[in-house]
């Protein structure tokens, strides 16, 4: 199974503004793309998790915190698995490449965030490969302040 990866981008800055980039992302398996914008910072969206599908993650603002896990068995996955954690600022300009296999949670840790997450699949797609959890299911999570 693919690992997760960081895509570095960067901010190019002069008189007229900025410019934030990644201009080492490859696009060519994207097929669609949507942002989340939580009501609230208590808010935790997950876990959901794709066999086939892979995401990639981007914070166009604020901060998030995401946790991540790899999937053992989908029909029953193990409730102790261990739980990958990564705080996303849109000052980091990064991607994150959440490859297919693994399950995921996420949360804003500032009012306002927004997160813009890339899929490799058609939303018609979603209907045979999207498995959920409570966000309380996998007991290494640590969600009281951590995701």
């Amino acid at each position: 199974m693919a690992e997760v990866k960081t895509i570095q981008g960067g901010v190019a800055q002069d008189y007229r503004g900025q410019i934030r980039f990644v201009n080492e992302f490859d696009m060519t398996l994207v097929r669609r793309f949507y942002i989340i914008k939580n009501n609230d910072i208590e808010l935790i969206r997950g876990w959901r998790a794709h066999r086939i599908e892979q995401r990639w993650f981007y914070v166009l603002s604020g901060t998030f915190s995401l946790s991540l896990v790899k999937i053992d068995t989908w029909e029953n996955p193990a409730q102790d698995l261990p739980i990958e954690h990564h705080i996303l600022y849109a000052a980091d300009m990064r991607i994150i490449n959440v490859p297919a296999g693994y399950g995921t949670a996420f949360r804003a840790l500032e009012e306002g965030s927004e997160l813009l997450v890339y899929a490799d699949y058609p939303l018609a797609h979603a209907t045979v490969d999207d498995y959920t959890w409570p966000a309380d299911y996998f007991i290494n999570h640590g969600l009281s302040r951590s995701l």
